[in-house]
């Protein structure tokens, strides 16, 4: 395989989309969008995802305990576990197109429309991540200034997860910028500079060429 710059793009933004669709999954899962510190209770510690909440005791056990029901959830929640969900099958597929559409698969076909497919896909996934995460994080700074709200009302607090989501989002976005690159712009091959002298073999062996060729004595007389 020569080494050329659509190679260098390629592994670059795949990379940056598998990483991107590891934390954008982690991301989804683990229960981590929310935190709270109770003042009057220091050794309680409350974290809140999209699938459980969970109480910490003393720092090192953990209790935690799935929702019931969905439709039961707040709106917010309903909607961001849907659209994390598609955002990580989406990014699944954007995976799937950029190995099938990349120069290392020997497969037949025209692969740039696979490869562009998947740099599609891969900010479809990221723009996806991005709005749960940011929603998530705006809902939560409102509530954490809103002067209506008592003081000595505990306030929820930014989860790591939403920072996992930041960066899978923006991996995933990147990613797929790099792959849209190597297969519009960087996929087109530099023609070889032994092209004029195959050009020429050619012409000299065509019938054509003898026919209208002229012999250097055409004038000697015998």
């Amino acid at each position: 395989m020569t080494w050329h710059p659509s190679v260098a793009a390629q592994l670059a933004g795949f990379t940056l989309l598998l990483l991107g669709w590891v934390l954008s999954c982690v991301t989804t899962y683990v229960p981590l969008w929310k935190q709270r510190n109770l003042d009057l209770n220091q050794i309680e510690t409350w974290n809140v995802g999209l699938w459980q909440v969970c109480v910490v005791w003393n720092g090192d056990v953990m209790e935690c305990r799935s929702a019931e029901s969905f439709l039961a959830l707040p709106l917010a929640t309903q909607v961001s576990r849907v659209v994390m969900v598609a955002s990580n099958a989406i990014g699944l597929l954007a995976i799937i197109l950029s190995i099938w559409g990349s120069d290392w698969m020997k497969t037949g076909g025209r692969k740039q429309g696979l490869l562009v497919g998947g740099g599609i896909v891969s900010c479809l996934s990221g723009m996806m991540t991005l709005v749960p995460v940011s929603w998530t994080a705006y809902n939560i700074v409102q509530e954490f200034w809103d002067k209506t709200v008592p003081d000595i009302v505990p306030r929820w607090d930014l989860g790591d997860a939403l920072f996992l989501g930041w960066f899978a989002g923006f991996f995933l976005i990147s990613g797929g910028f790099l792959l849209l690159c190597s297969g519009c712009f960087l996929m087109s091959r530099m023609p070889s500079r032994q092209l004029p002298v195959h050009q020429t073999l050619r012409a000299q062996r065509s019938p054509n060429h003898y026919q209208n060729s002229s012999p250097k004595n055409e004038y000697l007389v015998i």
